[in-house]
């Protein structure tokens, strides 16, 4: 079986791995750190916002399951790719909306999607998800893998993490697991 990479940053990795480890063809989902200047960097050095960093998904999927594309109609599903780091509360550069591409193909699928996105005006205001060639990917630490899985009781996981998944579920209802 052939596999393929997708590194999502939109807002807190809790709420991507969540919503994206529904999906049928998704194998392995992992919330980490990319697009900083710290070699691995922690989460609390990502938090303060120094590190240059996004917290994201690396999303391994079979792409004969679910191709590239459907996995960025999902993340747009998701996340407001409208508002320059931030998401709902959480705001910093780390929470910014970022695809990292891996490869010129899914570079070229990205911004036909964010170009086809934008002329059906989907979001009121202009998408600001910044589109960049992966270069790191660093794994978070193990207590935030699964966080939501091992964690659905926590506040935050009850009011933010909780309502994506649920979207996600109810947009893509035909390609759960």
């Amino acid at each position: 079986m052939a596999t393929a990479v997708a590194t999502l940053g939109g807002g807190c990795f809790w709420c991507l791995e969540a919503a994206f480890i529904q999906l049928r063809g998704v194998l392995d989902v992992t919330s980490g750190y990319c697009g900083g200047h710290v070699a691995q960097p922690s989460y609390g050095e990502v938090c303060a916002g120094d590190t240059g960093h996004a917290e994201v998904v690396h999303v391994t999927f079979d792409p004969d399951i679910i191709d590239y594309r459907t996995l960025l109609l999902a993340f747009f599903a998701i996340h407001d790719p409208t508002t320059p780091n931030r998401q709902g509360h959480d705001v910093g550069s780390q929470y910014r909306s970022v695809i990292f591409t891996h490869g010129a193909e899914q570079q070229r699928i990205t911004l036909e999607l964010i170009e086809t996105l934008t002329r059906e005006q989907t979001w009121p205001d202009p998408v600001v998800t910044e589109v960049i060639p992966v270069e790191r990917f660093w794994p978070a630490e193990e207590h935030h893998q699964n966080y939501f899985a091992n964690n659905p009781r926590q506040p935050y996981c009850m009011a933010v993490v909780a309502p994506k998944a649920a979207k996600l579920r109810e947009v893509f209802k035909d390609r759960l697991k």
